[in-house]
């Protein structure tokens, strides 16, 4: 193999995870290993100078990849995240300033209305306005079957991982200027839903649907909106999933042979945000490691 080329299939741990199990939300420092988010391999070239981004479950996860990468190409960075997650927002807070780029820490629960909506002006208060906002958040947990699906997690699932994305968008949209960009973060489970998170599942493929018909709606002035799709992604969510037995083969059923790290979706949200994608609206970005949508 030539020496410039990387090998997909071990660029990363292909080692099966050790059984682990965390309470939701979950934290970055009691996971073993620890995730990737390309704090030492993420190169900036510039692509998002200026720009002024909202991130929800910035502190961890594809979160915290995505604000490191954009931090590294200019942007300003706003991360909303559980006051249970504040070691981790410190963390990305850090990688942030390190890019000399600003940083704001906004603590809440996006279960609450009137939270998304203040998420919205704080960020405007803060860096003078939004263009890109990131509709990263997501809460999951096992469910042994639809007769054990309780209701008020369920009810947690739908407000955190789909109200709160219409409550942003309704705050964020009048604010937005044309080239901004709303990003949302759907999944396989939207697509390929497993019947084990099946109230998650229906969240995603319903944001695949908010993405399309809100692409639809704001193209015209000039905002586009565009989704990720990540596969099986080695982050907080999934030990604090429910499932400790199942960690050991955690995405080796991906074409690739292994579970993805955050670091990997960083390009994909940051093309999407970019002007690269000046064309590019209402589409559904698979990174899943092969697995097809």
């Amino acid at each position: 193999m030539h020496d410039h080329l990387v090998d997909p299939t071990t660029k990363h741990t292909t080692e099966p995870f050790p059984q682990q199990e965390q309470f939701p939300p979950g934290l970055t420092p009691r996971m073993t290993p620890q995730p990737d988010h390309g704090e030492y391999s993420y190169r900036g070239s510039g692509r998002l100078a200026g720009r002024r981004a909202l991130i929800t479950g910035g502190d961890s996860g594809i979160g915290r990849a995505v604000a490191i990468a954009f931090a590294r190409e200019g942007a300003d960075v706003a991360i909303s995240y559980l006051s249970s997650e504040q070691e981790d927002a410190d963390e990305t807070a850090y990688w942030v300033r390190d890019a000399e780029r600003r940083v704001e820490l906004l603590p809440g629960d996006l279960v609450d209305e009137q939270h998304c909506a203040d998420l919205v002006d704080q960020t405007c208060d803060s860096f003078g306005g939004i263009d890109l906002l990131v509709l990263n958040a997501a809460h999951q947990r096992d469910r042994g079957g639809i007769d054990e699906v309780p209701t008020d997690d369920f009810d947690e699932v739908m407000h955190v991982n789909l109200y709160s994305s219409v409550f942003l968008a309704r705050a964020a949209v009048p604010r937005m200027d044309a080239g901004s960009s709303i990003i949302t973060t759907s999944s396989i489970q939207g697509f390929d839903p497993s019947s084990r998170l099946v109230d998650y599942a229906m969240t995603k493929a319903a944001l695949v649907a908010f993405t399309k018909a809100l692409a639809e709606e704001l193209g015209p002035r000039g905002i586009r909106v565009n989704s990720v799709a990540p596969g099986p992604i080695w982050t907080p969510l999934i030990p604090s999933t429910g499932w400790p037995d199942k960690l050991p083969k955690f995405g080796q059923d991906t074409p690739l042979g292994r579970a993805g790290q955050p670091a990997e979706l960083a390009g994909a949200y940051v093309y999407l945000a970019s002007d690269d994608a000046s064309f590019t609206s209402g589409a559904i970005l698979p990174v899943t490691g092969g697995k097809p949508l």
